[in-house]
């Protein structure tokens, strides 16, 4: 009974227990509920918070970007409206002138008409008054003009004279400042090394063995090596050295390098002087060759034939008061070329003048005649062009300047002949030169002293007053200039100077 009682009290305890539960855990359920919606509310009201900042600063932004974006336009606007009331204004202003314009030319127009009328109401009483004047002077219009002439003449020739002087002077210092200017813009252009390629004529010897060698047994060894090479060989008693003596420069060269070749072999006999002296023959045939296209090439000139390209490079071993004819004939050429382009001249005529001037020298000392004339003939047998060979022929004086290409070529040459460093002389032939140059003015009557300066280039001469006039000077120079010329060799010019001068003393006691 007891245990039944205690049994149904446990019973009733858990269902009590459990029903306690239920209703605490309601009472929980709805506590936290409320605090979930306390919440969401709070969180409800901040993002409606943060939503409106962000709507009005957005506006905000809105109004600025609108703000910033009218701006420019509105300035724009207020530009154009400006520039419309400037054109505006503008157009006023060029109708007004044009107004201005279109009355003044009409002004003109009746002043215009008004002169015409003048002038021929003048014309017709100056023809008038001529033919009164010719009626009463009973001569005729023609007359009375050349009679008028010659006294307006005859009154004003000194002041016509003067003025013609003074025209041709100034015309004259005009065309020497413009020469001037051009060739002193051509040699600065032109900018070469003066120093030019002198061949050796001695051949110096290692030992006087090798001397024995090259004579050989009863001269046979040099005998053969003259006949060979067409040389004179000259062993005189300077020691270690040989001469080479010949008037052609290419058989010179010929000589001297094949003796070179001779001594560094050592092998020194009549049958090797022979092969030797052949092999360098071709060798220099070589060498004249590509000197020949190597210097057309270099001035820019083609088409020429191969043979004479080969006489022009025989100008190589050629040299004329130390100066290389090849190399002056190269820079005769850039010279011509340059001249003729300031000068509006035909520069392909004038270079290739210019670099086959001096072709006869090539064959001078085998064909009779001057350089020039040689030359001439050359390049008339090889069909060159007229018009190059009359530039050409012309740079001694030999021949007539028939076109301005022959004037350039006779200047080109002067300046690469005469300019400092370009040609020497040996001490002798310069002493001599100047020596020649003294004793010819000397003869002259009336001169006094004479020097010759500037490395012979010029000549001072000092004329005794009393007998020597003013005007008898300008004679006495060109006669002296004359002389020189027919009588002397010399590269370049010479400028005959002379002075007249009175000298007056007298002492105060």
């Amino acid at each position: 009974m007891s245990l039944k009682i205690i049994l149904i009290l446990l019973a009733l305890s858990g269902i009590g227990g459990i029903v306690l539960g239920y209703v605490l855990r309601v009472l929980i359920g709805l506590a936290q509920k409320g605090s979930v919606e306390l919440d969401i509310k709070q969180k409800l009201l901040a993002a409606k918070e943060q939503a409106a900042k962000i709507i009005a600063e957005a506006e905000f932004r809105g109004e600025v970007f609108e703000t910033e974006r009218l701006a420019p336009i509105e300035e724009r606007e207020e530009k154009l409206t400006m520039r419309e009331e400037h054109i505006v204004s503008r157009e006023e202003f060029l109708d007004s002138r044009q107004r201005d314009l279109d009355d003044k030319e009409d002004e003109v127009r009746v002043r215009e008409q008004d002169a015409v009328r003048a002038k021929s109401e003048a014309e017709k009483l100056t023809a008038e008054r001529s033919k009164e004047l010719a009626k009463v002077a009973h001569i005729s219009e023609e007359a009375a003009r050349k009679e008028l002439f010659s006294e307006i003449e005859h009154s004003y020739e000194e002041t016509i004279l003067l003025r013609l002087q003074k025209l041709a002077a100034n015309g004259r210092e005009r065309l020497e400042d413009k020469a001037r200017s051009i060739l002193t813009s051509t040699i600065h252009r032109l900018g070469n090394a003066v120093n030019a390629e002198i061949m050796s004529l001695a051949v110096t010897l290692p030992s006087e063995e090798i001397k024995g060698k090259i004579i050989g047994k009863e001269g046979r060894n040099i005998k053969a090596f003259e006949r060979a090479t067409g040389v004179d060989v000259l062993i005189d008693d300077v020691p270690d050295k040989i001469t080479l003596s010949s008037f052609d420069p290419l058989r010179r060269y010929v000589a001297k390098t094949a003796l070179e070749k001779l001594i560094a072999d050592g092998r020194i006999q009549p049958v090797k002087i022979e092969e030797t002296v052949e092999k360098t023959r071709a060798e220099v045939a070589e060498i004249v060759k590509q000197k020949g296209e190597a210097a057309a090439y270099e001035v820019g000139i083609v088409g020429l034939d191969p043979k004479l390209t080969e006489l022009l490079g025989r100008l190589y071993f050629r040299a004329s008061f130390g100066q290389n004819m090849l190399q002056h004939s190269i820079e005769t050429a850039y010279i011509a070329g340059m001249l003729a382009t300031e000068l509006g001249a035909d520069v392909a005529v004038a270079r290739t003048a210019a670099l086959l001037h001096d072709i006869g020298k090539a064959v001078d000392h085998e064909v009779q005649g001057t350089h020039v004339e040689i030359g001439r003939r050359i390049l008339e047998k090889f069909g060159v062009d007229s018009r190059i060979i009359q530039a050409m022929q012309s740079h001694h004086d030999e021949y007539p300047y028939e076109t301005p290409e022959a004037v350039i070529v006779q200047v080109a040459d002067a300046i690469s002949g005469s300019r400092p460093g370009a040609r020497r002389d040996t001490v002798d032939r310069y002493l001599e030169r100047l020596g020649d140059l003294e004793r010819l003015a000397a003869t002259f009557e009336g001169v006094e002293k004479v020097y010759a300066i500037a490395a012979g280039r010029e000549i001072r001469i000092f004329v005794n007053p009393g007998k020597v006039s003013d005007l008898a000077m300008h004679k006495l120079a060109r006669d002296i200039a004359k002389r020189i010329q027919e009588e002397l060799k010399y590269p370049g010019e010479i400028k005959v100077n002379i002075i007249r001068e009175n000298r007056v003393v007298e002492f105060a006691r």
